[in-house]
């Protein structure tokens, strides 16, 4: 009992570790503004969403998009698709989507969104110095009227969904 105890125990102190490595792939669709189609060698097709930022809404056909998610999406297919990134596992969430940090030649492509104005910084799920970082580089986009920021208030995306998800059609 006592060794399938210990055994249970390594298998478990195992897990996050073994969650937290960084996966390496080939962006092969953006979907919008922070969530992307990545293939691994290891895992093979996997749905990323970019963490701790959220990008306007793209239109769909049920709903409407946001100013600027269209702008969002294309800027992102324009530093990714077709490269070799590496993603940084935070998260996975409600939808089975990797949540992570993607970097493009130790850029941190998170972040480079949120700093030109084409993402709000998440601060629902922001934790740790991604929270300070994100946070600092929306104001300093908010501050010099950067993408999103030129509309005077624009509308952030979790607030559009909620106003939006009744207008959904159900099939």
């Amino acid at each position: 009992m006592r060794l399938l105890l210990t055994a249970l125990a390594v298998v478990l102190l195992a897990l996050p570790v073994h969650a937290a490595e960084p996966v390496r792939g080939m962006v092969r669709y953006v979907y919008d503004g922070d969530t992307l189609l990545l293939v691994a060698r290891s895992q093979g097709q996997l749905k990323v969403r970019l963490y701790g930022i959220d990008a306007p809404e793209t239109a769909q056909p049920d709903r409407p998009g946001q100013p600027y998610g269209a702008v969002a999406r294309r800027v992102l297919m324009y530093k990714l698709l077709g490269r070799v990134v590496t993603v940084e596992p935070q998260d996975q969430d409600r939808y089975g989507r990797l949540v992570g940090v993607v970097r493009l030649d130790g850029r941190d492509i998170n972040a480079e969104m949120v700093a030109e104005g084409l993402a709000w910084a998440y601060r629902q799920y922001l934790q740790g110095p991604y929270a300070s970082t994100y946070s600092g580089l929306e104001e300093r986009a908010r501050h010099r009227h950067l993408g999103l920021w030129r509309q005077g208030n624009p509308l952030p995306p979790w607030e559009f969904r909620r106003i939006t998800s009744g207008r959904r059609r159900h099939f």
